[in-house]
């Protein structure tokens, strides 16, 4: 059977020469190998000036011009990058005055509490599940419920009550504690809760007033930080899918419709996969057509460090 489509002649395509074609990578953009002897400025500078690798390199750059303008460098952190390890590395840019606010929901600040009472986190959820003892620690509960409760009497909000208890009380591994030590830095950290969502909530301690008068005041406070953002300020979400991208973008709003002019500043997202809420909360709606925002894929106990050190690293030199 006879096919009957019209089939195209290709020898009359029209090609042109190579040399014309505009291409989006050269050569001189590839990666340098590594010396044995080189320093950690010779690895940032060697990586290929092509795609996430010149979004980092953008990335470290917003950051220590910000610092250098006195402009807010806000990181906003989930409970698995606690988990991580990786709170030193925090402490750290906190006390060098490269971070200026960290804020957190509230896994990151149950899992900041426990490492600063026993040195350890991170309970077996599906096996204490099936018997009804998941979340259901004693003294995380209950200490954390009395922060909560003794801080807003004295009108504080949920990151420094939670801090000032563990900065104050005979907690043995406070030092590794990003919230006690941000206190000790003169930083803002913020707690930002949605009820039900960690395991204090379980308590009998628990009360539902306190907690939203305490994490309504790190909201408002955290506002002020956002607020404050334009011209040079830094945006980082660091492993928070949802909560800190929504409180993000509510903030925003807030302080563009109490006439701060929020143009101009850089957002990123760093996770291990990229999601809905960091797409738009963070990387695209806060900038419009002015686009400044950045995406990094990786792990949290990989890509912290490397982003503090390519900071520090540059800021040194």
């Amino acid at each position: 059977m006879t096919h009957k489509g019209k089939i195209l002649d290709f020898s009359k395509i029209k090609t042109y020469p190579l040399r014309e074609r505009e291409n989006k990578v050269k050569r001189e953009d590839f990666a340098l190998a590594q010396k044995r002897d080189g320093k950690f400025g010779d690895f940032l500078s060697g990586l290929p000036k092509i795609l996430a690798a010149n979004d980092f390199r953008s990335i470290v750059q917003a950051i220590i011009n910000a610092r250098k303008q006195q402009k807010p460098v806000i990181f906003a952190i989930g409970g698995h990058v606690i988990k991580c390890g990786v709170g030193p590395i925090l402490i750290d840019l906190m006390q060098r005055g490269i971070v200026t606010h960290l804020a957190m929901n509230g896994s990151a600040a149950v899992h900041d509490f426990e490492i600063a009472m026993i040195g350890q986190t991170s309970e077996d959820v599906a096996s204490s599940l099936r018997d009804g003892t998941f979340g259901m620690a004693e003294e995380t509960g209950r200490l954390m419920n009395n922060a909560l409760r003794s801080g807003v009497k004295q009108g504080l909000g949920a990151g420094q009550a939670f801090g000032e208890m563990i900065l104050k009380g005979d907690f043995r591994f406070k030092e590794l504690s990003v919230l006690s030590r941000a206190i000790e830095c003169g930083v803002s950290a913020t707690v930002h809760v949605a009820i039900g969502t960690d395991i204090i909530h379980q308590h009998p301690a628990a009360d539902g007033a306190v907690i939203g008068e305490a994490t309504f005041k790190d909201f408002q406070l955290f506002c002020g930080s956002v607020s404050q953002m334009g011209a040079g300020g830094v945006f980082c979400n660091v492993g928070s899918a949802v909560v800190m991208p929504e409180v993000f973008l509510k903030a925003l709003s807030i302080s563009r419709n109490l006439g701060y002019p929020l143009k101009g500043f850089v957002t990123a997202n760093f996770d291990m996969i990229y999601q809905y809420r960091q797409r738009e909360n963070v990387v695209r709606r806060p900038h419009g057509d002015d686009a400044k925002g950045y995406v990094i894929i990786g792990h949290h106990e990989i890509m912290l460090p490397l982003l503090a050190r390519a900071v520090i690293d540059k800021l040194d030199s």
